[in-house]
C-alpha cells in the first residue's frame, strides 16, 4: 500500500518553479517528483497495535540515482511510540539491516529529531561510498528475525495510514524531497483486555440517558475483535435497561440509550461474563432535582494535520463515540496551521457540534515560546473568528494580513481592541510551557491546566495563587494518539493518562459550556476508567457576602450579588463572618484521601477510614518532577527489600507504560518508573503489620523503616528541588471499601488576600481529582 503525500516537510514543484525552502529560506529548484524514484514496503495491510512484526522496505533509485553523500530518510511521526531501530544485536528486537544493490558502502543512524516536525524520527542512511545509478536499489529490513529476533515493536495506537515516510536527496544538497507516493500499513486494535461501562455523572430526575461501553485492548485501543454477551446488573432502579448486551466483531462500541431514573438517588451498573466473573463497573450517577448537571470533555489535542495523529475528522468522531465525552475541541499548533486547514477545521467543527448531544468548540493553541508567555488554549464560539498566530515556522509565506500576535500579551491586546471578550483561554504546559508571570489577562484567561498526557502540574496553579490570580482548573488529554478523551500513554515517553474535566452546566451547547468555563464551574481529574468521579464542593457562609462570576479586580462593571453560598469557581467578598466547607465524594475506585488547601497550605487531609482499620499493606508513594520544560522526567528505578517479614503480594501503582513493570522474588522488589509531576508506586502486603523493616533504594530516595513505624500518617523522604520530588510511605486498610465520602468543615480564612479553598481527591487506583477553587477574600 502507499499513501499519496498530502502534507509534505517540502513542498513539491516542477524543476522550473523557484519555491523557498521553509527550513533555511533560501530559494530553491526542486527536482521533479517522478525523479526522485520510488519506494514499496512489503508485507502490507493491517498489524495489531503494539505487536512485532518485520518489514521490507525497497528504494528504487529514479532517474538521479544518488550520488556520492546523497541520502535517504525513513521518518516517522513525533507521536508515534514503535521501538527504535539498532543495528547491533541480531538476536535483539528491533533489529535493523541496511543495503545497496550494488554493493555501495551505506552510513546508517538513528537520529528521533533529524527532520522537521511532525516527522521528526529518522532512519538516516547515507552513501559513503559509492553511488547509486537509476534502478537500483536500497533495501532496509526491518526487524530482522532471522537470528532469533522478535522482529520490530509497532506503535501502540491505532492508524489507517501509518506511513514509513522516505525522503530523498539524490544530489547531495541536504534538499531532502518525499516521494510522491509513500509506504504505508494499517495499525488495528488487537483482542479486549478489559471493558469498560459509563454513564453520565448527574443527571435530572426522568431524564434520558445513554449507557455506552466498549472493550479496550491492552494499550487502551477501542477492540473491535469483541464476540460476547454480557449480563448487566443495576444497583438502583433504572428504566429502559435490558439484561444483557451482546458485543459483536467489527464493533468498536456499543450504546443503549433511552435509559432514566425516576426517582431520587445514586446509580451505578455491572457487566458480567457468561461465568458470573464482573469484567466492568461503571460509575457512579446521581439522579436529582438540580439546575446544574454534568458534563464530561476533553478539550485539548491535535490531530495528523498538525502533529499528532489520525485526522481532525476522527479525532471528533473518536471523542464522541469511543470515548464517550460530551465535549471536545481541536487545539493545533497555531505554526502549522495554514489558512486551508483553518477553513477546514471550521469546517468540521460546525459539522460535529450537535446542541444537546455534543460540542465541538472552536479555537486552537497559541504556541508561542516560554519567554514570549508559553502554550495557550484558545476557544471560540463560532467558527469564522481570526487565528492569530505566534509564528509561521512551518507554514510557507508570513503574516501577510497582519493578524500575527507574536506574543501572548499581544494576543491579549489584540482580543482586547476587537472587544472579543466572548473568546475563553487556558494556560497549560506540554512541551513547551506556560509563564503566567510573563503574560496572563483573567479577562480572557479563566484557567490553568494541571495535568495532561505530559504529566500533573500543580506548580502552573500555585503560580497563579502567588500572583494574585483568580483560575479555574483543567485537566485535559494534550494527546497526539488521536484518541481524546481516552489518552493512555502507550510506550513513549508521555507519562500519564489524558485528564478529563467535568463541566457543571444547565445544558449542553457551546454557549453553556464557554458561559461554565468563564464561571470556572467545573473540576478535572487525571482520566483513565475510574476518572470519571461525582463531586460537589459548597461554600456556606455564616453571613452574606458579595458573590462574582466575573473577577471584580479585571472588570469594573462585574456584577455581584448577595450570597450565603457559593460553589466552586465562584468569587465571594465576604467581609466579616466565617465559611463552612461542604464535601460529598461519590467514586468507582476506593477513596485514598481528600486534601483540603487554601492555596498552597493544605489545611487537612481527610480520609474515610480510621486508623483502627489499618491493615498490613503498606503503600510507597514518589512523586515528583525535574523541571518545568520538556526534560522533566524523575527517574525512579530501583527495588526494595523487606526483611524481618513476609511479602504475601506485592502490586504497582500507576505503572502506566506496560513495558515498565514491577517485579517481585520473594521479598524483594524491583521496577523500572518515572514520573512526569505525577506520581506512582506500588502496594506491599505482609504477614505480619509489626514486624521487621522495609528497605527501599532509587536514584533519588534511599531509606530503611521499621514497619511498625508507618502508620496513618504519611512518612516523606523530599527531595525536592526547582520542584517537588519525594517519596511518601503510609498504611491503608487490607480491603478498603470506601466509595463515598461526606463531610464538613470549618475554614478560617486569612484576613488578607484571597482564600482559594479547593480539594484533591486521590482514589487508590492512582487517579487524582482537583477542583476549582471557591475564592473568598475580605
Amino acid at each position: 500500500m502507499s499513501a499519496k503525500d498530502t502534507d509534505t516537510v517540502l513542498p513539491n514543484h516542477s524543476s522550473d518553479t523557484p519555491w523557498t525552502d521553509i527550513n533555511s529560506g533560501v530559494v530553491r529548484h526542486a527536482i521533479p517528483v517522478d525523479q526522485l524514484g520510488k519506494a514499496s514496503i512489503t508485507p502490507d495491510g493491517d498489524f495489531e497495535a503494539g505487536s512485532y512484526a518485520s518489514f521490507t522496505l525497497t528504494y528504487t533509485a529514479g532517474l538521479y540515482g544518488i550520488d556520492d553523500s546523497g541520502s535517504l530518510r525513513v521518518c516517522f511521526r513525533f507521536a508515534s511510540d514503535q521501538s527504535s531501530p539498532q543495528f547491533d544485536d541480531p538476536k535483539g528486537a528491533n533489529y535493523t539491516t541496511v543495503e545497496a544493490s550494488n554493493g555501495a558502502v551505506l552510513q546508517v543512524r538513528w537520529d528521533p529529531k533529524a527532520n522537521v516536525r511532525p516527522w521528526d524520527r529518522t532512519l538516516w542512511i547515507k552513501v559513503v561510498k559509492g553511488y547509486l545509478t537509476e534502478g537500483e536499489t536500497i533495501t532496509i529490513r526491518f526487524g530482522v528475525t532471522d537470528h532469533g529476533g522478535p522482529g520490530m515493536r509497532l506503535q501502540t495506537f491505532c492508524e489507517d495510514t501509518f506511513e514509513f515516510r522516505v525522503l530523498a536527496d539524490p544530489i547531495a544538497t541536504y534538499n531532502f524531497q518525499p516521494l510522491p507516493d509513500q509506504p504505508m500499513i494499517s495499525i488495528v486494535p488487537g483482542t479486549p483486555e478489559r471493558f469498560i461501562a459509563v454513564l453520565p455523572t448527574r443527571r435530572r430526575v426522568g431524564q434520558e440517558f445513554a449507557l455506552k461501553m466498549k472493550g479496550e485492548d491492552k494499550w487502551g485501543n477501542p477492540s473491535d475483535k469483541c464476540d460476547t454477551t454480557l449480563t448487566i446488573e443495576a444497583d438502583g432502579q433504572v428504566d429502559g435497561l435490558p439484561d444483557s448486551v451482546t458485543f459483536t466483531p467489527g464493533q468498536r462500541a456499543v450504546q443503549i440509550p433511552g435509559l432514566s431514573v425516576s426517582a431520587p438517588g445514586r446509580v451505578s451498573l455491572r457487566l458480567k461474563d457468561a461465568s458470573g466473573a464482573v469484567v466492568a463497573e461503571s460509575n457512579p450517577l446521581v439522579v436529582e432535582d438540580t439546575d446544574l448537571i454534568h458534563f464530561w470533555g476533553d478539550m485539548h489535542g491535535q490531530s495528523e494535520e498538525t502533529i499528532g495523529t489520525g485526522s481532525a475528522d476522527q479525532y471528533f468522531t473518536f471523542a464522541r463515540e469511543l470515548a464517550f465525552v460530551d465535549a471536545c475541541a481541536h487545539q493545533g499548533n497555531d505554526f502549522q496551521i495554514t489558512d486551508e486547514f483553518w477553513a477546514e477545521l471550521n469546517r468540521l467543527t460546525t459539522e460535529h457540534d450537535r446542541p444537546g448531544e455534543y460540542v465541538a468548540l472552536p479555537g486552537y493553541e497559541w504556541s508561542g515560546n516560554t519567554s514570549l508567555g508559553g502554550d495557550r488554549n484558545v476557544f471560540f464560539p463560532t467558527d469564522d473568528r481570526i487565528i492569530r498566530r505566534s509564528s509561521h515556522a512551518l507554514i510557507e509565506g508570513g503574516d501577510t494580513d497582519g493578524t500575527d500576535a507574536l506574543t501572548c500579551n499581544e494576543l491579549f491586546a489584540a482580543l482586547e481592541k476587537n472587544e472579543e471578550w466572548d473568546v475563553v483561554m487556558y494556560a497549560h504546559c506540554g512541551g513547551r510551557y506556560a509563564d503566567i508571570s510573563v503574560s496572563h489577562d483573567g479577562r480572557f484567561e479563566k484557567s490553568v491546566e494541571v495535568h495532561s498526557s505530559w504529566g500533573s502540574f500543580e506548580w502552573i496553579l500555585h503560580d497563579a495563587f502567588r500572583l494574585g490570580y483568580r483560575v479555574g482548573v483543567v485537566t485535559n488529554s494534550d494527546g497526539h494518539k488521536g484518541r481524546p478523551g481516552a489518552s493512555y500513554p502507550g510506550a513513549g515517553k508521555f507519562g500519564a493518562i489524558g485528564g478529563l474535566t467535568c463541566f457543571l452546566m444547565d445544558k449542553l451547547d457551546r454557549e453553556s459550556l464557554l458561559d461554565c468555563q468563564r464561571k470556572r464551574r467545573h473540576y478535572g481529574s487525571t482520566g483513565g476508567p475510574n476518572g470519571r468521579m461525582i463531586i460537589d464542593l459548597k461554600g456556606q457562609f455564616s453571613e452574606t457576602g458579595t458573590l462574582y462570576h466575573d473577577d471584580p479586580a479585571l472588570f469594573d462593571n462585574a456584577e455581584g450579588k448577595a450570597a450565603t453560598e457559593a460553589l466552586m469557581g465562584d468569587i465571594v467578598h465576604l467581609p466579616s463572618g466565617e465559611m463552612e466547607l461542604n464535601v460529598s465524594v461519590e467514586t468507582t475506585a476506593p477513596i485514598e484521601r481528600v486534601d483540603i488547601f487554601n492555596g498552597e497550605e493544605l489545611i487537612e487531609t481527610v480520609r474515610p477510614y480510621t486508623e483502627d482499620e489499618l491493615g498490613y499493606r503498606i503503600r510507597v508513594h514518589w512523586e515528583g518532577a525535574e523541571y518545568r520544560g520538556r526534560f522533566r522526567e524523575v527517574i525512579w528505578d530501583g527495588g526494595a527489600e523487606v526483611t524481618g517479614n513476609s511479602v504475601v503480594s506485592a502490586a504497582p501503582l500507576n505503572f502506566l507504560n506496560r513495558d515498565k513493570t514491577l517485579e517481585r522474588e520473594g521479598n524483594n522488589l524491583s521496577w523500572k518508573a518515572l514520573t512526569t509531576g505525577n506520581f506512582g508506586g506500588f502496594d506491599v502486603t505482609l504477614a505480619y503489620g509489626d514486624k521487621g523493616t522495609l528497605k527501599l533504594d532509587t536514584p533519588l530516595v534511599k531509606f530503611e523503616k521499621p514497619i511498625a513505624e508507618i502508620g496513618l500518617e504519611d512518612t516523606v523522604f523530599d527531595e525536592s528541588g526547582e520542584l517537588p520530588r519525594f517519596v511518601k510511605v503510609f498504611r491503608l486498610p487490607t480491603e478498603n471499601t470506601h466509595r463515598s465520602l461526606k463531610f464538613t468543615r470549618k475554614i478560617a480564612l486569612k484576613d488578607t488576600g484571597d482564600n482559594p479553598i479547593y480539594i484533591r481527591l486521590t482514589q487508590e487506583d492512582g487517579c487524582r481529582t482537583w477542583t476549582s477553587p471557591i475564592y473568598v477574600y475580605r
